[in-house]
């Protein structure tokens, strides 16, 4: 079973792990929490307080504005190649 861990004691460990005078491990290490349960509370409290939105976009946006581009030029070839397939069978 998951060990939840109360509020206060992740914003205790959140400031803490942001001084960057220890490590991510080693700071979860100190605390006794895993090292990705400790990403995972400073990707959120990132995301809250604004901090990884604005400073650098995000992977997926840049993934999701390739995708609608890539469905957009898909449309655009299905649409050629539907004229060319009625202009072959009208000259047939």
């Amino acid at each position: 079973m998951v060990k939840a861990y109360p509020e206060e004691f992740r914003r205790d460990v959140i400031p803490v792990a942001r001084k960057g005078e220890a490590s991510v491990r080693q700071v979860a290490k100190d605390f006794g929490v895993s090292e990705s349960c400790l990403a995972r509370w400073l990707r959120l409290a990132d995301r809250d307080d604004g901090i990884s939105a604005a400073a650098v976009p995000s992977a997926t946006a840049v993934e999701q504005a390739e995708l609608r581009e890539a469905q957009k030029r898909i449309r655009l070839l299905e649409q050629e190649n539907e004229i060319l397939r009625r202009a072959t069978a009208y000259l047939s």
